[in-house]
C-alpha cells in the first residue's frame, strides 16, 4: 500500500520496520519528537515571518555545542580553510567516519564559516550519519539555503521525510527561497512516500519562481508523477520541455513508461529524434525488451552496447543476464556473465532467477554457493526458484537455514514460504508455517495474509480459508481474496460454492476487478466450463483495457480453447499485442484439447519461423501433438524428441519421455516404447508408465498392462489410482473377486476413489451430477427421460457394455449400475432445458467410460442434436453417431 502524507504532519509514522528473522530484534529507541508546525496540508510555501519553533532532536550521548567558539581576531587562514575542506571531502570519499569527527573537533575551534559548516553537513550526511549533520545545522548561526537544502535532502533520502518537509516549510518562512536543488531535495521527499497532492504544489511552487525551465526540477517532478501513478502529467510535462531535456530527462520518462508496462512507447521513445542514451537508457530498454519478450530488440540494444563500449557497465550487464535469461539461452546467460569485468549482489541473483527460469535447479545452488556475499534478495531468488520448478521442500529447508543463520526475514521471504507450502498440498506442513507466521505477528501483513489464505485452499483447509477470509480488515481491499477463495472453492471440487461468492461479492460491488482477478476468474470460468460467465469477463477486460496485460489474453485464449471455442481464442491469440512463450504454449493446448494435432504442428512450423525460444512445456505440448494428426508422424516425432538437447538446448525430462512413449502407444508401437522405457537416462517415474498404460488401454493389450501396473503399485503402493488400475484391469478379465478384494484393501487403508463427476450449466446455475445421483430437484424427470433415452438408443444399436460396471451383482444390476453413469445424467438434463437446436456441452472430470461414449453416439441419433463433452483427454464431439476423438481417448 502507497504510504503518503497525512493531514497533520506530527500524525506522520515512519513506515513499518522491515520484517526481521527469528528470535526478533528488540525494538528501536523512540524517535525524536518533531518540530512543532502546523499541518502540513495547510503549509504554506510562501514566505513569512518566522516562530519560534521546538527544534527536531536526535538521541545523542553528546552534548549539544555551538558549533563555532567566539569569533576570533584573526580569520581563518586560507591554506587550513582548504586543508579542512580536503578533508571532509575525503572523509566521505573513503567513509571515514572518525576523520569527519576529528575536522568536526577542530573546525569548534574556529571562527563561525558557514560554508565551511555546510561542508561538515555534507560530510556527516554522506556517511549516514544525519542527527550529526543535524546537530551541525542547528548549531550555525546563519544557516543558508545550501545549508537547508543539504537537511532536506539527507532527511529525504534517510526515511525522514516528514522532517523534510517541515524544514522545508521551516526555510521559506524564514525569508530563504528555495534554490532548484531545495526543490528536487523537496521533491524527492514527495516520491519516496509518493505523497502527489504536496507533490503539486511544490510543482506550483516551481512554476511560480520559474524553476521548471531547469532540466532537473523538470526531472524531479516528471519522477513524483511517474511514481505515484500519473505517467500522463509526467508524459505532459516530457513534450512541453523539447529545448532542456537531458539524459535524465530521457531515462526518467522511460523508467516510468517500464512501470506501466508500456513497452513499445518506450522503444518509440527510443527511436525519437533527439534522445540520447548511456548505461542507465540501455538498462531500462532492455529491461523493456525483458518485459515484452521483444528479444530481437535486446539483441539490437546489446549490439549497440558493444558499439558504444557500455556492455561493461555493471547495470547493462545485470540487464543483459535478465534478457537472455527470459528471452535467450542458458549459453548467452553464462557467457555474458564470464565476460562481465564488475559483477555485485545483483549480478549473482539474476544469474540465479535466470537458471531457475531453465529449469537448471542445481546450477543455481551452485551459483548460490559461489557468492562472495549473500543477502535477503540472493535467498529469495533461491526460494522463488525452487517454488516455480516444483521444489517446495527445498524451499522450506532453505527457509529454515535462513532462521538459523539469522537472515532478514522479508514480506517476499514468507509469501515464498507460504507458497512453497500450497505447492507441497501437506496439511501438517501448511499448518506449522501457519502457526509460525501467526506466532510472530506477522499475520497482519495484507500479502502474506493472502499467501496464507490461498495456502489453505491448496492444502484442502477451506475451513481456516474461509475464517481468514471473514478475519480480513474491513478497511483492506478484499478483491485479492476473493479471487483466492473462489480458485479455492473451484480447485476443490466446489463450484456452486465458487460461482455463488462470485455472484454475491460482484453484485455487492465489493470485489474491483483488476488483472490479476480477470486472469484468475478466467482460469475458473475454462476449469468449469463457463462460457457465458467467461465472456462477461472478457468483455469487461476489454472495456477495461486489461488485455493489453499479457497475462489476461493468455487468460482469455485458455478460457475459449477450453469452453468449446476454438476459433475465438485464436482470434483473442491474433489481436494480442504481445505474446509471451505462455500464450504460444496456451494456443498449443487447445489445439490438443481439440484433438487437431495437424494445426499445432503448424503453429510449432511458425514459431520456429519466426525465432520463438520454446521452453519445456512447449515439446511436452508438441511431442503429443503427434497423437492427434491425420496420419501416422512418429517418425518426426521421434526425430524431434531425439534433438532436443542438441538443437534446442533442452534435456528430455521425465514428462516429455511420458509425453513421447503416450505418442508410440498410440499408434501401436507397444514395443518400441518399452523398449525406450528401458533406455532411459535415469530412472523412469510413475508418469511414464501410466502413459503405457494408457495406450495398453486404448489398444487393450492386458498383457502388457498387466506387467506395468505391478512396477507402478511397486513404485507408489500408497497411490489410490494404482489400486484402482489394477481393479479395472482385474474386471477387464471377468476375476471379479480379485477385483473386489483390491477394493476392500483399499478401504481398510484408508484410501478413496475420486469420484467421477459430471455438471451441465444452465440459467447460471451449474447442475452436477454422480453416479447414481438423485440429490438433483427434477431427479424424477431426468431418470424417466433416461430410461425412455436407452431403450431408444439400443432400438438404434446401442448395446450396454457392462464390462465397465466394476461390482460383482447380477447382470440385470449392472445394468442399472451402467444406465445411471454420470454423464449420461447430465446429457440427459441437458436435452430437457436446453433449446432445440443448441448443443449439449457437459464437462467430466475423468475420462469417459467406453459405454457411456458408445451411449453418447447413439443419443446424438435419437436425439437428432450435438453432444459436447470435455473429458480429462480433451473434447469429444458426438454428431450422427460419430465422435471427433474416432474412438481413440
Amino acid at each position: 500500500m502507497n504510504t503518503v502524507f497525512h493531514p497533520t504532519i506530527a500524525a506522520l509514522s515512519p513506515p513499518p520496520p522491515p520484517l526481521s528473522h527469528y528470535p526478533p530484534k528488540p525494538p528501536p529507541p523512540p524517535p525524536p519528537p518533531p518540530p512543532s508546525s502546523p499541518p502540513h496540508s495547510s503549509l504554506s510555501l510562501s514566505p513569512s515571518k518566522p516562530k519560534p519553533k521546538t527544534p527536531l532532536t536526535f538521541s545523542t550521548s553528546l552534548p549539544l555545542q555551538p558549533l563555532f567558539a567566539t569569533p576570533n581576531p584573526n580569520p581563518n587562514p586560507p591554506s587550513l580553510f582548504s586543508h579542512l575542506l580536503s578533508l571532509l571531502r575525503l572523509s566521505a570519499r573513503h567513509a571515514d567516519a572518525d576523520l569527519a569527527r576529528a575536522v568536526h573537533a577542530s573546525v569548534l575551534k574556529l571562527e563561525s564559516d558557514t560554508h565551511l559548516g555546510n561542508a561538515l553537513v555534507s560530510a556527516y550526511l554522506k556517511l549516514g550519519l544525519v542527527p550529526q549533520a543535524y546537530r551541525v545545522f542547528q548549531s550555525l548561526p546563519s544557516p543558508n539555503v545550501v545549508s537547508f537544502t543539504a537537511m532536506v535532502s539527507g532527511f529525504a533520502k534517510s526515511g525522514r521525510e516528514q522532517q523534510a518537509a517541515e524544514l522545508f516549510c521551516r526555510m521559506r518562512r524564514s525569508g530563504i527561497e528555495p534554490n532548484e536543488y531545495s526543490f528536487v531535495a523537496m521533491l524527492t521527499a514527495c516520491i519516496r512516500v509518493f505523497d502527489l497532492d504536496l507533490g503539486q504544489q511544490v510543482h506550483g511552487l516551481a512554476v511560480k519562481m520559474g524553476y521548471l525551465d531547469c532540466a532537473f526540477v523538470s526531472n524531479a517532478v516528471m519522477g513524483l508523477y511517474g511514481k505515484c501513478g500519473c505517467l500522463d502529467y509526467a508524459l505532459k510535462l516530457f513534450d512541453e520541455m523539447p529545448h532542456n531535456r537531458d539524459i535524465a530527462s530521457w531515462n526518467t520518462v522511460m523508467a516510468g513508461l517500464v512501470s506501466e508496462g508500456m513497452y513499445d512507447e518506450v522503444f518509440d521513445l527510443l527511436r525519437s529524434e533527439g534522445c540520447v542514451a548511456d548505461s542507465i537508457t540501455l538498462s531500462t530498454v532492455l529491461t523493456a525488451c525483458t518485459g515484452s519478450n521483444a528479444y530481437l530488440e535486446g539483441q539490437g540494444v546489446h549490439a549497440y552496447a558493444v558499439k558504444n563500449g557500455l556492455e561493461g557497465d555493471l547495470s547493462v550487464g545485470n540487464a543483459l543476464i535478465g534478457l537472455y535469461g527470459e528471452c535467450g539461452s542458458v549459453g548467452d546467460v553464462a557467457a555474458l556473465f564470464e565476460r562481465m569485468p564488475a559483477r555485485d549482489a545483483i549480478t549473482w541473483t539474476e544469474m540465479i532467477t535466470a537458471y531457475m527460469g531453465f529449469g537448471m535447479v542445481e546450477l543455481a545452488v551452485e551459483m548460490f554457493d559461489q557468492m562472495p556475499e549473500r543477502n535477503s534478495y540472493s535467498y529469495n531468488a533461491l526460494i522463488a526458484g525452487f517454488c516455480r520448478n516444483g521444489e517446495g521442500l527445498r524451499a522450506l529447508d532453505l527457509f529454515m537455514k535462513m532462521m538459523e543463520e539469522g537472515v532478514e526475514l522479508t514480506e517476499f521471504t514468507l509469501s515464498s514460504v507460504v507458497g512453497a507450502c500450497g505447492l507441497l498440498m501437506d496439511c501438517k506442513s501448511s499448518e506449522q508455517i501457519h502457526g509460525f507466521v501467526i506466532k510472530f505477528g506477522f499475520d497482519s501483513n495484507v500479502c502474506i495474509g493472502a499467501a496464507l489464505l490461498d495456502m489453505c485452499t491448496r492444502c484442502g483447509r477451506m475451513g481456516d480459508a474461509m475464517k481468514l477470509f471473514h478475519q480480513w480488515p474491513t478497511e483492506q481491499e478484499k478483491s485479492v481474496i476473493l479471487t483466492s477463495i473462489i480458485c479455492g472453492y473451484a480447485r476443490n471440487g466446489q463450484l456452486d460454492e465458487a460461482i455463488s461468492i462470485f455472484d454475491r461479492y460482484q453484485s455487492e460491488g465489493t470485489m474491483v476487478m483488476d488483472e490479476v482477478a480477470s486472469t484468475s476468474l478466467l482460469g475458473l470460468c475454462g476449469t468449469i466450463g463457463y462460457h457465458e460467465l467467461g465472456k462477461q469477463i472478457h468483455s469487461y477486460a476489454v472495456k477495461y483495457g486489461f488485455l493489453a496485460d499479457v497475462g489476461v489474453g493468455n487468460a482469455t485464449i485458455s478460457m475459449y480453447t477450453k469452453c468449446w471455442n476454438m476459433d475465438e481464442g485464436i482470434k483473442i491469440f491474433g489481436m494480442m499485442r504481445t505474446h509471451d512463450i505462455v500464450s504460444w504454449n496456451v494456443l498449443l493446448a487447445g489445439y490438443l484439447l481439440h484433438r487437431r494435432g495437424d494445426e499445432a504442428l503448424a503453429v510449432w512450423s511458425k514459431m520456429e519461423k519466426t525465432g520463438i525460444k520454446p521452453d519445456k512445456i512447449t515439446f511436452i505440448l508438441i511431442i503429443s501433438a503427434h497423437r492427434h494428426t491425420n496420419s501416422s508422424s512418429v517418425d518426426n516425432c521421434r526425430s524431434l524428441f531425439l534433438s532436443m538437447k542438441a538443437v534446442y538446448d533442452i534435456d528430455p525430462t521425465p514428462e516429455h519421455f511420458a509425453s513421447f512413449i503416450g505418442v508410440l502407444g498410440y499408434w501401436g508401437l507397444l514395443d518400441e516404447a518399452e523398449d525406450t522405457i528401458s533406455k532411459m537416462p535415469f530412472k523412469p517415474e510413475v508418469s511414464v508408465w501410466r502413459a503405457l498404460l494408457d495406450s495398453c488401454r486404448i489398444r487393450m493389450n492386458t498383457a502388457v498392462g498387466k506387467r506395468v501396473v505391478k512396477r507402478i503399485l511397486a513404485m507408489e503402493p500408497k497411490d489410490p489410482s494404482s489400486y484402482i488400475l489394477l481393479s479395472n484391469l482385474y474386471s477387464a478379465c471377468g476375476r471379479w473377486d480379485c477385483s473386489e478384494m483390491v477394493r476392500d484393501d483399499m478401504r481398510k487403508r484408508g484410501f478413496r476413489k475420486h469420484p467421477g463427476r459430471s455438471w451441465f450449466i444452465h440459467n447460471n446455475k451449474i447442475h452436477p451430477f454422480y453416479a447414481r445421483d438423485k440429490s438433483h430437484p427434477q431427479v424424477k424427470d431426468i431418470y424417466s427421460a433416461l430410461e425412455i433415452l436407452i431403450v431408444e438408443c439400443m432400438k438404434a444399436g446401442y448395446i450396454p457394455d457392462t464390462s465397465f460396471v466394476l461390482h460383482e451383482v447380477e447382470e440385470h444390476q449392472k445394468k442399472d449400475f451402467l444406465y445411471y453413469h454420470s454423464a449420461k445424467l447430465a446429457a440427459t438434463y441437458g436435452l430437457l432445458t436446453n433449446k432445440p437446436g443448441k448443443p449439449i456441452r457437459v464437462v467430466k472430470n475423468i475420462l469417459l467410460c467406453g459405454d457411456c461414449h458408445t451411449f453418447l453416439k447413439y443419443l446424438s441419433i435419437v436425439a437428432k442434436r450435438a453432444i459436447h463433452v470435455r473429458d480429462a483427454s480433451g473434447f469429444h464431439y458426438f454428431s450422427n453417431g460419430q465422435c471427433s476423438c474416432k474412438d481413440y481417448w
